[in-house]
């Protein structure tokens, strides 16, 4: 992508100011001459930063503002290590208010519609978020969280909830609840904004079947504010993103150097106008692409596609590198099976195998659909599997993320 005039002048601001505020920034960048920074060029040798160097800060090693202007802070759930702590100042939650209001306007949501919440509050960015935007955008919101499925089926009833915000998890989950209990009917969802997680084509085409809705994509992350940085329109091409908050690069994760537009890369944030914590160059380590040209719903904003997995979701058996994508994608070129799967990797006797359990369509021919499944990995990815049908609903459901992986080598 490359950077306008307007933007280059915006980041060097962006740099200039948060080298004078921010202690990380000071640390990261010293010795770093500012004033030989002119162009693209220059910017794209800036180091990176990565969740290892906002891990390092906790926990308020980011804070590029004084204490008094701090209003409030959102943190990762830090199951992997440290959490990352990210301090808000008033602007930083009214813009990102902001941006969700915009979220729903483009999936068409107004002040009439019932916005169901499903994610969860507190220190996890999520549901705050949706529901900030929806208070903004003049909605009635319904600060439900996540989790007693029995409430939430009967509150979506009683309160008439037009409009359901959820991980791809929990909406499959309530989608088949609903369907088990009858009750479907009863149901007024119009639209679903979902978030959190990646999810492939059919489990998008069972929610939406079963929901009887139309689902849009919400892109975001904790560091990044949350979600409500972009989302799909009605054309279904890729996300929009708020290129006045933000500027977007899409890098080869190896070599840190810019892919050609179109190429599948990291995405890297900066961001343009946010005060408690900056960031310049964050590898989100989310793969995606630029799509170019104008999209035919008219709107300005670029665009990236939905996001395609994670550069540290790689999996590796028989030196075979395999994203979660791609397993998404095998399972939906096979007639009968569904869209839920889990993958147990073990190491015996000296060999990896790979062990793909996955849910397939009432009265399918099991033994068929599993022979299917393993040819079709064996043409696509080039990996010899164990194919396992089970019936529809016997894999786990999640209220949040559903862990789809699980590697026992180690």
């Amino acid at each position: 992508m490359i950077m306008n005039q307007t933007q280059f002048k915006e980041i060097k601001e962006v740099i200039t100011k948060t080298m004078a505020t921010s202690e990380f920034y000071k640390v990261k960048y010293k010795g770093i001459d500012l004033n030989a920074i002119n162009n693209q060029e220059d910017f794209e040798n800036l180091p990176f930063t990565d969740k290892g160097d906002l891990r390092d800060a906790y926990p308020l090693g980011l804070q590029a503002v004084p204490d008094k202007e701090i209003v409030r802070i959102h943190s990762s759930s830090g199951t992997t290590g440290t959490p990352v702590i990210i301090p808000y100042t008033k602007k930083d939650v009214s813009d990102w208010a902001l941006m969700f209001k915009r979220c729903y306007e483009v999936a068409g949501i107004t002040d009439i519609d019932r916005i169901h919440i499903t994610p969860g509050y507190g220190l996890w960015t999520a549901g705050i978020g949706f529901q900030a935007g929806a208070e903004l955008l003049g909605a009635m919101a319904i600060p439900m969280g996540p989790g007693n499925t029995d409430k939430q089926i009967k509150m979506m009833i009683d309160m008439k909830s037009t409009v359901l915000c959820a991980t791809s998890s929990y909406a499959l989950l309530l989608a088949e609840e609903i369907t088990k209990r009858g009750v479907k009917d009863k149901i007024h969802l119009k639209k679903g904004v979902i978030g959190s997680e990646r999810w492939g084509e059919k489990m998008r085409k069972r929610i939406a079947n079963e929901l009887g809705v139309e689902l849009y994509d919400i892109y975001g992350l904790t560091e990044i504010y949350g979600p409500g940085i972009g989302i799909s329109c009605d054309k279904e091409s890729g996300m929009h993103y708020w290129d006045d908050y933000f500027y977007f690069e899409i890098i080869d994760p190896k070599t840190g150097k810019q892919v050609p537009c179109g190429e599948i890369g990291e995405l890297v944030i900066t961001t343009l106008k946010k005060e408690g914590a900056p960031l310049i160059r964050y590898r989100t380590h989310d793969l995606t692409r630029f799509i170019s040209g104008e999209c035919a719903c008219g709107r300005k904003y670029p665009r990236i596609d939905i996001i395609l997995g994670r550069t540290d979701d790689m999996i590796k058996v028989k030196g075979i590198n395999i994203f979660p994508a791609q397993i998404d994608e095998g399972l939906k070129e096979v007639e009968d099976a569904s869209s839920e799967y889990q993958v147990m990797i073990d190491h015996l006797n000296g060999k990896d195998i790979m062990t793909l359990f996955f849910e397939i369509e009432p009265n399918a021919d099991k033994e068929a659909v599993e022979d299917n499944v393993k040819h079709h990995f064996k043409n696509k990815i080039g990996i010899m599997l164990v194919a396992k049908a089970v019936s529809i609903g016997e894999l786990p459901r999640s209220e949040k993320k559903t862990s789809r992986i699980f590697d026992n080598r180690y």
